[in-house]
């Protein structure tokens, strides 16, 4: 049982999955989906490919129940980010307990606990189904999520994202904001001309670290505070012309509560005050992204039915990233994350830890049977 789960992580590791979104090129979910797909009829499970997007398919498994119980997602998603760096990234190197390679961490391991999980399930006879969701783009646009859910009626859900075992009810959201500047180009020997968007721009950068100084005064109680940085600026032609443009880039990421409205409103505010400052101001902010925070409430039953299952009455915690729990529970879906321990996503150096891996593994098919049943 313990090595179906590694085994299958091996594999998957071994298959280059880089989100082309993110790396030109890279490789996408096709052949990882497929994979899984032929996997999931081999041991007996259905298997259906979602593919609205050409050439980056997600795929959903699932353990049909007897009838009559409810039915549990498990998600994960399948494309990774670039490998740039690594040595022998698809390469599936054990080393005592952890399993190194791009991808086991964040989170393949994730998925093969998930899948093994819903193998075991077939055998036990549950009246409900147990249906893992194996997703493209997580980190990217998200679009392989927001199609599973369109095709999947679920009474709860588990994101197996690594949470270091630990029982996660919350995480932040995030708003990408750009602030464009105007000013005029002009001759670097003609100031009188010239209107200097760089310059400009300065106080916009002071008012975005003020307004992170303050977020830090509302802090959520698994989440800490929210926070936004300039994340990128660019501007000016060349060393005798005044900037024409300067473009400040932020992140803004979120507590429950928060929403892109009020974020836009935040902007909003600090820009009519730069402008009191400096009425020959010109400029203007246009929200890119919106992933909005999740939360679900702690006396949810579900979040009782996974912690029985990791046994211990483990509290509950906070993530600090965004993930795709957010477009579930958006769904009216009680959804929770729980997954592995390791280290290394998006980094050099990748690995996760293999008996977390076997652990997590056991809990889902717990959370299974004893939901499902």
């Amino acid at each position: 049982m313990a090595a179906g789960a590694i085994e299958l992580l091996e594999r998957l590791v071994a298959i280059d999955s880089v989100n082309p979104s993110l790396v030109p090129g890279g490789a996408g979910e096709a052949e990882i989906a497929r994979h899984i797909g032929d996997w999931a009829s081999g041991n007996g499970l259905e298997a259906r490919m979602l593919e609205e997007t050409p050439g980056r398919p997600s795929v959903l498994v699932r353990a049909r129940g007897t009838g009559g119980g409810r039915t549990l997602l498990l998600c994960g998603h399948i494309d990774t980010v670039g490998v740039e760096g690594m040595t022998d990234p698809h390469t599936p190197r054990v080393d005592g307990e952890r399993m190194y390679g791009r991808g086991a961490y964040d989170m393949k391991a994730g998925v093969a606990a998930a899948l093994e999980a819903c193998r075991r399930a077939a055998g036990l006879g549950l009246a409900g189904d147990v249906v893992v969701a194996a997703v493209a783009d997580e980190e990217h646009a998200s679009f392989g999520v927001q199609e599973a859910v369109a095709a999947v009626s679920a009474d709860a859900a588990i994101v197996t994202e690594p949470t270091e075992m630990q029982l996660a009810t919350a995480h932040k959201g995030f708003v990408w904001v750009e602030i464009e500047v105007t000013g005029r180009a002009a001759h670097g020997s003609r100031p009188h001309l010239g209107v200097d968007a760089i310059v400009k721009s300065g106080p916009i950068l002071s008012g975005i670290g003020k307004l992170d100084e303050s977020l830090r005064s509302r802090e959520h109680p698994l989440l800490g505070p929210g926070s936004v940085h300039a994340s990128l600026i660019e501007g000016g032609l060349e060393l005798s012309t005044y900037p024409d443009r300067c473009l400040v880039s932020l992140e803004r990421r979120t507590l429950p509560g928060d929403t892109g409205a009020s974020v836009e409103t935040e902007i909003a505010s600090l820009l009519d005050a730069c402008r009191a400052d400096d009425p020959a101001l010109v400029a203007d902010s246009r929200t890119l992204l919106v992933r909005e925070p999740f939360e679900i409430d702690a006396g949810d039953p579900f979040v009782d039915v996974v912690r029985d299952a990791i046994g211990g009455s483990p509290p509950a915690v906070g993530v600090s990233y965004w993930a795709d729990s957010a477009f579930i529970a958006a769904a009216g879906i009680p959804t929770v994350l729980f997954g592995p321990s390791g280290e290394g996503a998006h980094a050099v150096e990748e690995w996760v830890s293999i008996p977390d891996t076997i652990a997590c593994t056991d809990v889902l098919t717990a959370v299974a049977s004893s939901f499902c049943g």
